[in-house]
């Protein structure tokens, strides 16, 4: 059977990245972004790719329903697409921002998985993109935790429910990402001591760039459904390699 693959958030960062590391490994690749991914010129014959807003919950499940009517079912979907908002205190966050970052990090991937789950044939590996921030609880990161412990607690409800397929809510450490630009940008405040430790840590062997982290984490994916229950929060860091 094929091994298709299908990847959301694409355009550029750990996404395009795992993107490509699929399509290298000679694997066909349905990928999503809001934005243009170039994937295509290099991989006309297995790289299907479509523009999709998520931050839109009333176009964008039809969107991605049409789009994938008659496609094959996945071996792997890794939900990968996500926000980062303003990194500030709680009582400095607008609830409209909350809003924003939860309708991206959480939401979207309700009725992406909704979709997925309706096809004639289910993905084997459901795999979340979330975070450390899910459970640190770090000063500043406000809406980031929040949608990414509510993502968390999506991908395990959904294991209850869906015995056939594995589903894991998976943190892939530090990666020198756009995200990164940001992080290093934000002037030095003592208030948010895990901003500092990520300048720190930027160019070292600490934060590798996508292309390298990909690299590990396709194949730390490949084992998880034997080392891991489905439904459980997976730290790469924690894992034994």
């Amino acid at each position: 059977m094929e091994k298709v693959v299908f990847i959301t958030g694409v355009s550029r960062g750990l996404g395009r990245a795992l993107a490509e590391a699929y399509l290298n490994a000679g694997r066909t690749v349905y990928g999503c972004a809001r934005s243009k991914c170039d994937l295509g010129d290099k991989y006309p014959n297995r790289f299907h790719y479509k523009s999709i807003d998520l931050s839109d919950a009333e176009s964008g499940p039809s969107a991605l329903r049409n789009w994938l009517d008659g496609a094959p079912g996945f071996e792997l979907a890794v939900l990968n697409a996500g926000v980062l908002p303003e990194i500030r205190d709680m009582r400095d966050t607008p609830l409209e921002s909350l809003r924003e970052t939860m309708e991206i990090n959480v939401w979207s991937n309700k009725w992406i998985l909704d979709t997925l789950l309706a096809m004639p044939r289910k993905p084997g590996h459901v795999v979340a993109i979330s975070s450390g921030a899910a459970v640190s609880g770090s000063r500043g990161w406000n809406g980031y935790s929040l949608s990414k412990a509510a993502l968390n607690m999506l991908v395990r409800l959904y294991a209850a429910e869906e015995p056939d397929v594995h589903f894991t809510a998976f943190a892939p450490g530090l990666i020198d990402t756009a995200m990164q630009d940001y992080l290093c940008g934000i002037e030095d405040d003592d208030d948010f001591e895990t901003v500092r430790r990520l300048k720190k840590a930027r160019r070292t062997p600490d934060m590798p760039g996508p292309e390298e982290a990909a690299q590990k984490i396709t194949k730390v994916l490949e084992t998880l459904p034997a080392r891991s229950e489905s439904g459980a929060f997976v730290d790469i860091r924690k894992l034994d390699n």
